[in-house]
């Protein structure tokens, strides 16, 4: 953020110095306003994005700001491919009313003028932020109001997105093709290269993000814990772990999770599988079971009738290795992230 921050304000510094005849300290200072001013045009944009949504009963947890744009996130998609549009298009609207203002304002001041150079800032990061974000490929508003369109057609809103994440992709190579072309031209400073090659890397991967985000969403159906989550085998306390790991594989299920279990025979904590791991086979039976537990009270439970949206957004909020899995008041397994990932991405390489 710091770096593109100095080579934005370098870049328009230059610019600034020879319109406004300014020092070196003033065209700085001009760059920097710039800097404030695009960053102020992303929260006004992202504000658009956040008071739609919360229009229509959508939460906001939060606007995350950064130079090359924004992200503003919520509690849960869009109810419809409408209300989907309407949010999508809402930043890129904010952004287009403010620059149709300050290009009015930048062509009524007199030229020449600090006042006109601000106004100049403003209209350049707004137009900008508008045209740049109605690109219609995810993961920008463009991409998202096309994923609104295409759901709409087709009544699969993982469709829409899949669609819209591979236009997002040749959108980021169109945009390396640009950089390439106005390279060899000489017509893009030095300094611009980087930056804009940084936009096409990270459309790229937010694309590709998406992509895989819908062929997850396509697979959660799928998710049922009652048979995805492991076996507990019971071991008392104290149990050597070498001996715990012998009653698992000579058992009927030797995938079994590992749970501790006290006088009563209630489970009290759970065999950490990393910890195990980092535990040399030649100490394993001289080291009980406890060493390398979790208190249960400290592990992400799930009931057993959760659905895959309710499992992927507690995977989200408290990511973890193990989750314990519950009906009731009682412990029925064990769901771990590798076996929810192998069912939600079977052609991904997990570690087990």
């Amino acid at each position: 953020m710091l770096l593109l921050s100095a080579v934005v304000t370098v870049l328009y510094a230059a610019l600034a110095r020879r319109q406004l005849d300014l020092g070196h300290l003033g065209g700085y200072l001009v760059g920097l306003g710039f800097v404030v001013s695009l960053l102020g045009s992303v929260l006004l944009h992202e504000l658009g994005h956040a008071l739609t949504a919360r229009r229509y009963g959508i939460g906001v947890r939060g606007i995350t700001l950064e130079l090359l744009g924004g992200y503003t996130e919520m509690d849960r998609d869009a109810p419809s491919p409408k209300v989907d549009l309407l949010v999508s298009l809402a930043g890129p609207a904010v952004s287009a009313v403010l620059g149709a203002g300050s290009v009015a304002a930048t062509l009524a001041l007199p030229a020449g003028t600090l006042a006109h150079q601000l106004a100049f800032q403003l209209a350049v990061s707004n137009v900008v932020v508008a045209v740049f974000n109605s690109l219609p490929g995810l993961p920008l508003d463009g991409g998202r109001a096309l994923r609104a369109a295409v759901w709409a057609v087709t009544r699969d809103r993982h469709r829409g997105t899949e669609v819209a994440g591979w236009v997002g992709r040749a959108v980021a190579v169109a945009t390396v093709a640009l950089v390439l072309l106005f390279t060899l031209r000489r017509a893009l400073a030095p300094l611009a290269l980087p930056l804009m090659l940084l936009v096409a890397v990270t459309l790229w991967r937010g694309a590709g993000q998406s992509i895989r985000m819908a062929r997850i969403g396509r697979r959660l159906p799928l998710v049922d814990l009652a048979r995805l989550a492991r076996p507990l085998l019971p071991v008392p306390t104290g149990t050597p772990l070498a001996e715990a790991q012998r009653r698992r594989a000579e058992g009927p299920t030797p995938d079994a999770a590992l749970a501790v279990v006290d006088s009563a025979g209630r489970p009290v904590a759970l065999v950490d599988p990393a910890r195990v791991a980092a535990v040399p086979a030649e100490r394993r039976p001289w080291l009980a079971v406890d060493a390398v537990a979790r208190d249960l009270g400290r592990v992400p439970a799930l009931p057993v009738d959760a659905d895959g949206e309710r499992v992927l957004e507690t995977v989200r909020t408290h990511p973890g290795a193990q989750y314990v899995v519950t009906a009731g008041e009682d412990v029925v397994g064990v769901l771990h992230i590798a076996d929810l990932a192998q069912l939600l991405e079977p052609k991904r390489k997990t570690n087990t």
